[in-house]
């Protein structure tokens, strides 16, 4: 269990020791975060290794793509506890990747360091349905490649991505990406200008944010809440979940997140 969970329920056990019927939802979404953000994530991975030609491993407590010496290899922990086979599996896996190497584990409950990874923590998020606003920017559903390949420098960009630099148009959202079944890519336009992309994904009745990110250029001027209510649109009637960042957090709790639980992440040095 993680340490926000452990925290949430001694809390809990501290005030009363009856749940109300009122208590018991809000409760439940926030054990199950762990599990909705892994399989979501995995949802997403699975498309793109799909899309960029990449082989795509499903095992019971594990999911991973692996790509190329630029993209890498993705590892999505998907259970609390990968057995002895998946965990040896997995180690080889990163041991033969011909790129870097990430790793997500929202369960945190899987030491990769004796890989020579570095790990830290960053918090799932979930926001119960509900509507949540108009932006105050223009923010579209990408449909055309030159939109997409926007939204992709923006990404690229804005988290830094220097793994995919110099740019190769469609190496990161290849076009079929947008086609896939539960994916969107939404891009937000400040004086005409593309500002600010995101990702969602909407994937076994539960929605998903990955890649929120503003073009430096565009910073401070609200562009992340605009492509955040632009594309919390359709996703209004389903629990949401993403991963946060530092910086993140703050935006997304005025929106009705709440922090569930700690993800660790793993990376290649």
């Amino acid at each position: 269990m993680a340490p926000a969970q452990r925290q949430l329920r001694s809390t809990v056990g501290a005030v009363t020791t009856r749940s109300t019927s009122a208590d018991r939802p809000a409760s439940v979404a926030l054990a199950e975060a762990p599990t909705r953000q892994a399989r979501n994530s995995a949802a997403l991975w699975t498309a793109i290794g799909r899309c960029r030609g990449h082989e795509v491993i499903r095992r019971r407590g594990f999911v991973a793509v692996n790509g190329d010496v630029r993209a890498g290899l993705r590892i999505l922990i998907q259970e609390p506890h990968l057995d002895p086979d998946e965990l040896t599996e997995a180690s080889e896996l990163v041991r033969r990747a011909p790129g870097p190497v990430n790793a997500e584990d929202p369960f945190s409950s899987t030491d990769l360091g004796h890989l020579g990874m570095r790990g830290w923590q960053m918090p799932i998020m979930v926001r119960p349905p509900g509507p949540a606003g108009e932006p105050v920017l223009d923010v579209i559903r990408v449909r055309r490649p030159e939109d997409l390949q926007a939204a992709e420098r923006i990404v690229i960009e804005g988290f830094e991505l220097t793994g995919f630099t110099p740019y190769r148009p469609g190496e990161l959202f290849p076009p079929a990406l947008i086609e896939q079944p539960g994916v969107d890519v939404f891009l937000a336009v400040h004086d005409g200008v593309p500002a600010g992309a995101a990702v969602t994904v909407v994937d076994d009745g539960v929605g998903g944010h990955y890649w929120v990110g503003t073009s430096p250029a565009f910073r401070s001027r609200g562009v992340g809440r605009a492509v955040m209510l632009g594309s919390l649109a359709h996703l209004a009637d389903l629990p949401v979940t993403l991963t946060a960042s530092k910086l993140g957090r703050p935006l997304y709790e005025t929106l009705g997140y709440t922090a569930a639980a700690h993800a660790t992440w793993w990376a290649s040095p």
